[in-house]
């Protein structure tokens, strides 16, 4: 082959040159078989140059191929055969596989499949089952507290029902009550709660038994604590209330107190902000009204008198009362869990250290403006009360000092009050010294 190419007259190695260029070619055969003087340019000399070499190269290609005919087709051949072996093996490589992956797809893919099923039935089943489970107790709970909310009655109950009434059923109602809160508020994954708000059964228990129950509860510690009375001092046309029936107001006030504290902390305490608001606000009216009416003075002093021992007996009662054990665990408030009884967090909720102090210190505050306000006015009620300024002055310091003791049965704080009768007694007698 080489020595074809040596006999040929063709320069093979400037076609095959990387940097080959057909139009520098063309334009060479032009320039070498025409004068640049010629006008008319000939161009089919050079076109028959490149005929020429063109039929060269396709016999010499022609020849190349006659002679190793028989070797490109014997190599061809081989390739050929070659490619079958290789195809056979793999076809049968193939079908070994394809035997593997029908048998594991019989033994295990579909078994896996079964199984997965399965196990999608087993969970489902699982949900259900804690579902029913959570809805179960639930309606249990529900029961007990229908149970225990006939046991604990109504504020309009008649005298026959009043006396099957169990106020420590409150208590017991109300944890009932916070039981079943605490499973619906567990509504995260995986936990108790989980889906019940959409069952219309839990639904319906909510609406027609938990808040009515939390709402009558909620009431009816209110009202008892409203009601709260321990003094012996107010005059009455009953006799005086016996060690036994002290020791069931007490027992019962317990029980409204414990309630408000379990189901909401604040409602205790607004509830004994209420109390204390009203005792001042009704003993701030009657005591301006009877001194602008001195013959009523002493009968006014003597009921403002048995508000403030009822207040006295209020606050040793919940001094004794420890926060139920529910409160101390689940407490979000750092002072309630840090409270060792039920006063403290009311003390710091008024700013004092006591509530008689206080109940002492915001009347005589409420009661000097209107004091003045009597004098400024003049007339037969200012002149009384300026005659008679030292009496007046006796009764309000009795009224703070005998007000400030304990009541019958009710061990009290012991302090002295001459501060608070001080400051009672400068409220009313400042404005009658100008």
């Amino acid at each position: 082959m080489a020595e074809e190419d040596g006999q040929s007259y063709i320069d093979y190695d400037a076609f095959l040159d990387p940097d080959f260029s057909p139009t520098a070619f063309a334009n060479s055969l032009v320039i070498a078989t025409n004068n640049p003087s010629d006008t008319p340019i000939d161009l089919s000399t050079p076109l028959s140059r490149v005929l020429f070499d063109i039929q060269e190269i396709d016999t010499h290609i022609h020849t190349l191929t006659t002679k190793s005919a028989i070797p490109l087709l014997t190599h061809t051949k081989d390739q050929a055969d070659a490619g079958q072996r290789i195809v056979d093996e793999v076809e049968a490589q193939v079908a070994t596989l394809t035997d593997g992956y029908e048998r594991l797809q019989k033994e295990v893919i579909q078994r896996y499949e079964e199984a997965d099923q399965v196990r999608v039935a087993a969970e489902r089943l699982w949900e259900t089952v804690r579902i029913g489970r959570s809805v179960t107790r639930c309606l249990t709970l529900g029961r007990q507290l229908e149970t225990q909310m006939t046991e604990v009655g109504g504020s309009t109950a008649s005298a026959a029902q009043a006396k099957k009434e169990d106020h420590r059923a409150m208590v017991r109602a109300s944890n009932t009550l916070l039981s079943v809160r605490h499973i619906l508020a567990a509504s995260g994954p995986d936990e108790e709660g989980e889906h019940l708000s959409k069952i219309d059964l839990i639904i319906y228990l909510q609406n027609s038994v938990l808040t009515p129950a939390e709402t009558s509860l909620r009431n009816r510690a209110q009202q008892i604590i409203r009601e709260f009375s321990m003094s012996s001092l107010a005059p009455s046309s009953s006799a005086p209330a016996t060690y036994a029936q002290s020791e069931e107001t007490k027992s019962r006030t317990t029980s409204a107190l414990l309630t408000l504290q379990i189901l909401n902390p604040r409602l205790l305490l607004a509830a004994l902000q209420a109390y204390l608001r009203t005792s001042l606000t009704s003993s701030m009216a009657s005591i301006a009204r009877a001194l602008a009416n001195l013959p009523t003075l002493d009968r006014t002093l003597l009921e403002v008198s048995a508000r403030c021992q009822n207040i006295v007996a209020l606050e040793s009662l919940l001094d004794s009362i420890e926060p139920p054990q529910s409160q101390s665990t689940n407490s979000t408030g750092r002072e309630e869990e840090e409270a060792g009884n039920l006063l403290e967090p009311l003390l710091a909720a008024l700013d004092t250290s006591s509530l008689p102090s206080f109940f002492w210190r915001s009347l005589a505050e409420g009661l000097a403006p209107r004091i003045g306000d009597l004098v400024s006015k003049g007339g037969v009620s200012a002149r009384a009360l300026k005659s008679q300024r030292e009496r007046v002055k006796d009764s309000i310091r009795e009224c703070v000092l005998r007000g400030s003791q304990s009541p019958g049965g009710i061990r009290g704080k012991a302090g002295a009050w001459d501060r608070e009768a001080a400051v009672m007694v400068g409220s009313v007698t400042g404005s009658l010294s100008r």
